[in-house]
């Protein structure tokens, strides 16, 4: 069995972790094959209710590997009816996370064009200081396929990421924290301990409602204006159908109440 990707459960997290540390966890179409395959199946587990996504140090993920890519195109070459697993989507979209669950990004290195995609087709990003971020796309003469000029803008605006694709410049983790790619930069060593926080606040939550929730972010995103607003009403009318327990609901706001005072 490939180690190229681990995969760790424990306490409803999933860790997934990019294992070619050599390689700066360049994306092998061995890789993405392997990366694919554990995330359904964290996915379809029970005791899985979030899932955390990491790179080996010293690297989160430097994109695909342009040494297979220059020898016999690699995952580009790749064609509908070859590996299942590596025809990768994000809830019909995006790179390389078909999931239902909420992905956390644990970004502890550089996040470089195919990896930069991976990172944003995350539901939100947590960086390390050592985090840095670029699309070079443009500088190695390719073009996105996993949603980047989408999904850039979406967390930098359409000028900064402009910026980052024709220039390929770096940016790192502070400036990606001012610009709105990542929601929290920590030290190195507290990177993955933050996001298991974060993670047990997930699953904490009802999971019914989690997933819904993330499903209506997603399928808003692709409408704009009054649509979104009348994609959250559908998606709402179909949760209520779904009922509430009247004595789970009372449990909980009790919860919310005792979690809030601890947090003020």
């Amino acid at each position: 069995m490939s180690d190229v990707v681990l995969l760790e459960v424990a306490d409803k997290v999933a860790t997934v972790t990019l294992n070619r540390p050599g390689a700066r966890n360049a994306m092998s179409a061995e890789l993405v094959d392997r990366l694919g395959t554990l995330v359904a199946e964290a996915d379809t587990r029970d005791d899985v209710d979030v899932l955390i996504l990491t790179g080996a140090d010293p690297a989160f993920c430097a994109g695909l590997d342009l040494k297979e890519l220059g020898h016999d195109g690699g995952i580009l070459t790749h064609r509908p009816g070859q590996s299942e697993s590596r025809a990768l989507t994000r809830r019909g979209r995006g790179a390389t996370l078909p999931t239902t669950k909420p992905v956390i990004g644990a970004v502890n290195g550089v996040a470089v064009t195919g990896g930069l995609e991976l990172a944003l087709n995350c539901d939100f990003l947590l960086a390390s200081e050592r985090a840095r971020f670029a699309d070079t796309h443009a500088r190695v003469g390719v073009h996105p396929l996993w949603g980047l000029t989408v999904l850039l803008p979406q967390a930098v605006g359409i000028r900064r990421a402009r910026e980052m694709s024709a220039t390929g410049n770096f940016v790192d983790a502070r400036l990606a924290l001012e610009w709105g790619l990542v929601n929290h930069v920590v030290p190195h060593d507290e990177l993955l301990p933050l996001a298991h926080r974060l993670a047990a606040d997930i699953a904490s939550s009802d999971q019914r409602a989690v997933r819904a929730i993330l499903a209506t972010y997603e399928a808003a995103s692709r409408v704009s204006g009054a649509e979104a607003w009348d994609v959250e009403a559908r998606s709402a009318a179909v949760f209520q159908r779904g009922g509430a327990d009247p004595a789970d609901i009372e449990r909980r706001r009790l919860g919310i109440l005792d979690r809030g005072r601890s947090q003020v």
